[in-house]
């Protein structure tokens, strides 16, 4: 339903329609020109060859120094996406299960699925705070599971899971020996502490990328950093795959790396505000929801509401939003993404209000 909804909100803006598009993360602040002109100079100086399916070497450094780990278990990737496919191609090819709290993003469920592998799903509230029930979880984890999947922040409620609680998770898979994919790509920006999978033992997975940090979604760059075994198996599979990451993208990265700190603090800035903003017009019309705790999404309630309805019927008022059983049995959710100029959102907010009525 996800990408039936942007396919006909496409359709629309092509017969002319304006549509607010708030049903995909995908931000609308440019790249800041200082990656930019990082990539054109790279071309310039003639880094558009092949290169190392690792990743260069400077980048993958810096990243290691940034995440205390070895160059060795870092490989850089065409997104963020990519990691995470490659990382369960290798780890669920022949079956098993993965377990994974919901809401959560379909495609984890959707590869899984592709891999001939069993996805086992723990469904989180809005009234617990999104909350995972340990108990719960580790009743689904048996013999057959190979892998946990966690999107911390999450992706489509923007909750950061309570220290605690990771605590548990960790505690659960290390006694257990499964390992935790961890995807972290909204970690970077989140409005709050959000504590990695990389600060504790054992043989987990992080996964995270440049494209919301950096607002370079078209980029295509991203990386996991995990044991020195699997980043050789992931290394090997970009050689028969996408070969490499294009240098000359891998220099604009290592720029903005250098540039991180001010670069980050004006974009997580600018999305709180949006947070903010978003919050307070949601609350008046009544809609239930978490406060976001990074960007880009508020995943609001309204009780009997069928969101796929709902989300079809608001294009007709100009506005796309992802109806909630996009991220698992949440009909009566659905999913807003802040990520449009603020006059536009303020727009769209206040006739999702006006429909929910």
């Amino acid at each position: 339903m996800l990408y039936e909804i942007n396919e006909k909100a496409i359709k629309l803006e092509n017969e002319g329609k304006k549509i607010i598009k708030l049903n995909i993360g995908d931000p609308d602040l440019e790249t800041p020109p200082e990656i930019v002109e990082a990539a054109y100079e790279a071309m310039k100086k003639g880094k558009t060859k092949y290169a190392s399916a690792y990743g260069e070497k400077k980048l993958r450094e810096k990243l290691a120094a940034m995440h205390g780990v070895s160059a060795d278990n870092v490989v850089v990737t065409p997104g963020s996406k990519w990691g995470v496919f490659a990382t369960m191609f290798l780890l669920l090819r022949g079956g098993g299960n993965v377990v994974t709290p919901t809401p959560y993003w379909t495609a984890y469920e959707l590869t899984a699925k592709t891999l001939g592998a069993e996805t086992r799903l723990l469904k989180t509230e809005l009234d617990d705070k999104w909350r995972i029930d340990l108990e719960a979880f580790e009743r689904l984890i048996d013999g057959n599971t190979r892998m946990i999947i966690l999107n911390n922040p999450n992706n489509p409620t923007s909750n950061v899971i309570d220290p605690k609680v990771l605590d548990g998770v960790v505690q659960i898979a290390n006694a257990k020996k499964i390992p935790i994919l961890s995807d972290e790509v909204y970690g970077t920006i989140s409005f709050v502490k959000t504590k990695s999978i990389l600060e504790y033992s054992g043989n987990h997975v992080m996964i995270t990328g440049f494209s919301k940090m950096f607002t370079m979604t078209g980029w295509r760059i991203g990386y996991v950093v995990a044991s020195k075994e699997l980043i050789d198996k992931i290394a090997k599979l970009n050689q028969i795959t996408i070969t490499n990451v294009p240098v000359f993208i891998q220099d604009a990265a290592l720029t903005a790396l250098g540039m991180h700190e001010q670069l980050t603090k004006g974009i997580k800035m600018e999305y709180q505000e949006r947070a903010n903003m978003a919050c307070k017009i949601l609350a008046k019309a009544g809609l239930e929801f978490t406060a976001p705790d990074a960007p880009f999404y508020v995943f609001p309630r309204r009780r009997g509401l069928d969101s796929e309805r709902f989300a079809l019927d608001l294009l007709d008022k100009g506005v796309a939003v992802a109806p909630g059983t996009s991220f698992g049995d949440y009909r009566e959710h659905f999913r807003i993404s802040l990520t449009a100029p603020r006059s536009d959102i303020e727009t769209a907010l206040n006739r999702i209000c006006e429909a929910v009525r």
